[in-house]
């Protein structure tokens, strides 16, 4: 979603073009710091490549005239990072990609973050933009634009990559999941129950749909997850409102335009004042999911929930939640509010409780880390402003047990 949060600034080391690999892996780029507090800066000349033709590149980058910052901690990710809570830790940041460039694409407005079939990341723009970014220094690899039926952009927000490398992707303005080939073609679009459409065709909200989408390690379950609530659906009994997240199984051959159908739906208890912006699935059938809100002159809040929804109640067919007692929804366990984790010395240009903070809106589980433990990039959406920034977190988080 665009245009709804303050932003942070980040100061830190950067070793020119070998810092950002190095604090990615977990090794220092340079001398341990001694506290976490302690940063330094330093600048480097960026400026825009050309073009070497439509479509995807596989050039590397040089990117347009930015500081290149990034917080490190003072300890490896097998010494636990610097603690947020029990079950997460931050080893740390990198404001490299902020405000950049690739072959002519800005490097920013990114709203999703996951894993691709060939070992680097794919993240999205809400501007209707595929970048690909190196799996080791997270630097950007190739763009690839998309659009939608019509040949119209898209409100990108989510993103899922099928075994098969086909993307998924979720827009918010209908809301939709389109399906496209690695060169960018549309391929089909997945259906859509009636009342998740937005207002007046359906029941939804406009700008608070699609906002998390993430694919089974299986590759045989899709689930968007809604930013916000039906009109007419409630709270549970906590008082938390309830948001639905809507699933599909695929079917068929992976060549069909959308091989996938409508599946259960279940309802998932958000924190008051918070909407779903991303999840991720466990191979277990849970989901890491980002809540994340703003309040003006206050800041962000950004908290990680464990969420299992494997003996949640199926809602298609109800009408209002909470639907009575016989429904169930997701249960949902907090892993760490992340403005509790250490800021690491990063300032904030807008008013934050942890100036560490920003418009957190994707998330990746990168790989695993001794001890059941995962690796995390969590991303942010700069919105394309001046007093917000894209900004890479790498987390270890300890999900617990089954």
């Amino acid at each position: 979603m665009r245009v709804r949060s303050a932003v942070v600034r980040v100061t830190a080391a950067v070793l020119a073009a070998g810092c950002l690999t190095a604090c990615a892996e977990g090794a220092p780029a340079g001398p341990d710091r001694a506290a976490p507090a302690a940063a330094d800066s330093a600048t480097a000349g960026r400026t825009a490549s050309s073009a070497t033709g439509p479509g995807t590149s596989a050039a590397r980058p040089r990117t347009s005239a930015a500081s290149a910052r990034t917080g490190q901690n003072d300890r490896s990710p097998a010494a636990g990072g610097h603690r947020c809570s029990p079950s997460v830790s931050i080893d740390r940041y990198s404001d490299a990609l902020d405000k950049t460039t690739f072959q002519g694409t800005f490097v920013g407005n990114l709203s999703a973050l996951t894993r691709d079939t060939d070992g680097s990341l794919a993240a999205l723009s809400d501007r209707s933009v595929l970048i690909g970014l190196d799996g080791r220094s997270h630097r950007p690899v190739r763009a690839t634009k998309i659009i939608d039926e019509k040949g119209a952009v898209l409100d990108a927000e989510g993103m899922a990559v099928e075994p098969g490398g086909r993307y998924l992707v979720s827009s918010e303005t209908e809301p939709s999941v389109r399906r496209y080939d690695r060169s960018g073609a549309l391929l089909g679009r997945l259906p859509l129950p009636k009342a998740l459409q937005v207002e007046p065709a359906g029941r939804a909200q406009s700008n608070l749909t699609f906002e998390g989408l993430t694919l089974d390690s299986g590759g045989r379950t899709l689930t968007a997850a809604m930013e916000g609530q039906l009109t007419g659906d409630g709270k549970d009994s906590a008082g938390r409102p309830l948001l639905r997240f809507q699933t599909w199984q695929w079917q068929g051959s992976g060549s069909r335009p959308a091989p996938y159908r409508l599946s259960r739906q279940y309802a998932y208890p958000a924190d008051a004042g918070l909407g779903v912006s991303e999840i991720a699935a466990l191979p277990d059938g849970r989901l890491l999911v980002l809540e994340r809100g703003f309040t003006a002159g206050v800041g962000n809040t950004v908290r990680l929930y464990l969420a299992d929804p494997r003996r949640a109640s199926d809602v298609s067919g109800v009408g209002g939640l909470p639907g009575g007692k016989a429904v169930r929804p997701a249960r949902k366990r907090l892993l760490a509010d992340l403005g509790a984790c250490p800021s690491l010395g990063a300032p904030a240009h807008q008013p934050q409780t942890n100036p560490l903070l920003d418009n957190i809106e994707g998330m990746a589980i990168t790989g695993r880390a001794p001890g059941g433990r995962l690796r995390v990039l969590l991303v942010s959406d700069d919105n394309e402003s001046a007093k917000q920034i894209t900004r890479l977190y790498s987390l270890t988080v300890r999900p617990g047990g089954r």
